[in-house]
This record gives structure tokens, sequence and C-alpha cells, in this order.
């Protein structure tokens, strides 16, 4: 566990025993750093952490305070079962509505990133003039391949562009990913909750699957290499880094031993990183991949979550499956590459991060002291280090009496039912937290508590 992540434990230790109590001020960032031997980064970090579940407050000019803790949510608890192999339905959720702010993970763009983005998009149309009558590269541009290399290199995780392949989003990487590595009626792994349109993409594939428990450190890995072992797999497909639905971050330990596993046995692990540089905190964490020593950790992501989900523009690194993979690469439309390319090598695209980081810190303290606030008593909430989600449960909760309630009032929200081929997750909810709580979100959210109540045998 990372050390700020220790002392942000401790902390709330502290304050459930009594230790500090509302209204206390905290050392100064520095005072902190010292006392505890770690760097001033680290302090931030750890306040950051606290601050965003809700149990510190800043005060302009004044420090930090601890928080009323009226508010203060529970985490769910992930219980072990034992996994066996079953085939995913397809098509779980509705498509006839338009997206509301609560059911699909996005964000919002801020008018700095907006024009930025038009003047690299400006910028490509003049650089790429004379591509107009050329099919694009099916690998990609050499420019943006080698700006993500770049890029992902100065945040620690060395990569070259010639490692890498351009790809319509990271669903398509995922998908490719997935073809190359597996045939109908092969078995897959998957995180249990998993991710609705990864189980929708396993379906259509013919694939089937077996779910891995969630464990406070990520996944049970011990049952997954059983299930290794006995032969029963032909791949892995998890989500590593704030992880969706359930928003965990496999600990670098096991990120460790997930490449080491997929290594040791010779079977393809594909990594769906769409969230990595959505970290609430810094630095940002490595995927699996970085340790991956063999090439079997297909490495996949996109700037969907991070900028526009409309340029549907991702990337693989597919390790020793490259020309595979790359003989299905058609190209991706070059103009969008090249705009992309200039927004990140322009520094724009540190700048929004910067800034999103920040603000989804705060969007996830506003959700989570308004559920706290509205939902019924006994109800638990992740408190994610990063992403777009957060994962309700509520005891005697039908999530899918919700669900049907919201289709007919036209209500866009994701019901726990949806994540699993099992019988789990019957009162848990998923909600997009990438929107600020304003006026319209808050009217989403009262028509949500309204549905909870009424479809909840505890209330």
């Amino acid at each position: 566990m990372a050390r700020y992540r220790q002392l942000a434990e401790k902390c709330i230790h502290d304050i459930q025993a009594g230790k500090l109590t509302s209204g206390d001020r905290m050392l100064s960032l520095r005072q902190f750093a010292h006392q505890h031997g770690i760097s001033v980064s680290t302090a931030v970090s750890c306040y950051a952490e606290l601050e965003s579940q809700g149990w510190l407050m800043a005060r302009p000019q004044a420090g930090f305070f601890i928080a009323d803790q009226s508010h203060v949510v529970p985490i769910p608890t992930w219980q072990p079962f034992q996994s066996r192999v079953t085939t995913p339905t397809t098509l779980r959720h509705r498509t006839d509505i338009v997206c509301g702010p609560l059911g699909t993970a996005h964000l919002a763009l801020d008018k700095v990133t907006r024009q930025a983005l038009d003047r690299s998009l400006r910028r490509a149309m003049q650089r790429a003039s004379h591509t107009l009558t050329q099919y694009p590269a099916p690998q990609g541009e050499p420019a943006l391949l080698s700006t993500l290399a770049t890029h992902f290199t100065q945040a620690g995780f060395p990569l070259r562009g010639e490692e890498l392949v351009i790809t319509h989003g990271c669903m398509d990487a995922v998908k490719t990913a997935l073809q190359v590595c597996t045939q109908p009626g092969d078995t897959v792994a998957v995180s249990s909750p998993c991710y609705n349109g990864l189980l929708d993409l396993l379906s259509q594939l013919s694939l089937k699957i077996i779910e891995i428990p969630s464990c406070a450190e990520g996944i049970d890995l011990d049952q997954f290499e059983q299930h290794l072992a006995r032969g029963q797999l032909q791949a892995g497909l998890f989500c590593t880094t704030h992880m969706n639905p359930q928003g965990i971050t496999l600990s670098p330990t096991q990120k460790q031993r997930l490449a080491s596993l997929a290594n040791h046995y010779r079977v393809p692990v594909i990594e769906d990183d769409v969230y990595l540089e959505l970290t609430h905190h810094q630095p940002l964490p490595l995927p699996t991949a970085y340790h991956d020593e063999g090439g079997f950790v297909l490495w996949c992501g996109s700037v969907s979550k991070t900028l526009s989900p409309s340029y549907r523009l991702g990337w693989c690194r597919p390790g020793r499956f490259f020309q595979s993979y790359l003989k299905r690469a058609l190209g991706v439309p070059t103009l969008v590459q090249c705009a992309v390319a200039d927004f990140i090598e322009s520094g724009a695209y540190a700048s929004h991060l910067k800034r999103t980081r920040h603000l989804i810190r705060q969007h996830k303290a506003g959700y989570l002291r308004y559920l706290s606030q509205h939902l019924p008593s006994g109800s638990r909430v992740t408190q994610p280090d990063g992403g777009l989600v957060l994962w309700i449960e509520v005891p005697g909760l039908d999530a899918s009496a919700v669900g049907k309630a919201a289709e007919q009032a036209q209500l866009d929200i994701r019901i726990g039912p949806w994540f699993t081929e099992s019988t789990r997750y019957l009162n848990c909810l998923r909600l997009n937290i990438g929107l600020a709580l304003d006026e319209q979100v808050e009217q989403e959210l009262a028509r949500l508590m309204m549905l909870i109540e009424a479809h909840c045998s505890s209330a």
C-alpha cells in the first residue's frame, strides 16, 4: 500500500478513536511531512486523500481541519466466493435514451481545454493537409506514437513508439486484443464486478468467462492462479487501475504478481487501463504492463475518459502479439491523431489532467456528502483514489426494480446486476462523479433517491 494511504488510514483510525475530533486543526503539510519522515508531496497526497473522503476540510489561509464526521459513509466489503465458468449474455444496458449525468462515466471539458483542443485541431489541419488523399498508416501516425511514448515515459512507464498500435478507442483496443489471443468458446477471467461493456463484448465474441472476486487490494489472485494451473483459462481481462465499477486499484504487489502469472503460465492478460491517468493524487500508478518481462500483458488505453470520447482514439501495446495485432489494424483518421499529438506535445494535456484530477477530487467529496445525507441507513459507498465512478450498496435494495423504474422515468443509471453473470450485487448501483454537482445533477440525484426509497425494503 502506498505510504500516503497508510498515513491516511492511520489518521482515519485516530479520528474514529476520538483522538482527533471535528474542528481540530491538523499539522501544516511541512510539519506533517517532518513528523513522519516523508516528502511534502507525500503529505499533500495524504491530506488530499483525507479531504476527498470527507475526513478533512481545507480553509483558505488557515490550513486543514477535521471535518464534521456525521456525513462519512462506510465503504463496501468484498465477499469471497468460488468462481466458475459462465456464458455472458449481451446488451445489459439501454440504448434508447440520451445518456444522463449519472449513468455514463464521463467528465466535462472546461473552456481552457476546449480552446486548446480547437487550436490543436487547427494546427493539425494545416500539418496534415497533404495526407487527405492517403489512407492512415495501420500502426498510427509517427508523431502520435512518439508523443505517447514520451508522455508515458516521463510518467515513469518507459515506452517506445514502435511498441504501440493506435486504435479506435480503448474498447476497440481490447476487442482486437481478445480476437488475437482467443477463439470463440475460450474462457477469459474477469474481475467481479466487471464493467458491463466488457461483458457485452465478451458475449459478442462468443467467449466464456470466470469471474474473479474483488478484494481490498485488487482481485483474488490466488483463485486466478488456481484456474490458470488447471488450464481453464485462455486469457485474462482486467481493469487494473481505478477499476470500473468498484474503484479499486490493484496494489503494486498485485500488479507484479499478475504480470508474473501471465508470463509463468504463458497466458495473455489484457489490461484495460483507460482510467490510469485519472488518479486523484500523484504520482501516476504504474500499470501491470510495466512489470511484464515476456510480452504477455497487452496494455490498452485511450483519451476517451481523460479528454474526449468523440475522438475515439486509443492505443495498445500488444507485446509479443504485436505482429498479429497489427494485421488487424485498419488505421485511425489522421487528423484526429495529429490533433491529439499536438495537444499532448503542447503541454495542454498535462495541464488539463492536473485541473481535472483536482476537480474530480472535489466532485467525489461533494457526491459523498450528498449520498451520506440521502441514502438509507446502512448504505455503503466506495471512496476510490481515482477514476470517475462510485459503487453503492444499499441494504434491502431491489436494484433490478430501480433499473426498470429508471428506464420508465428516462433516468440514466447503471445497476449492480449488469456487472455480473451471477446473482451478486442485486442491491448495488454505479454512479458517475465526473460532473460537478450543479442543479441538473442534483435534480437527477433526487429522482434516483426517490426510486431507491420506493424499492428498498429496509427504507
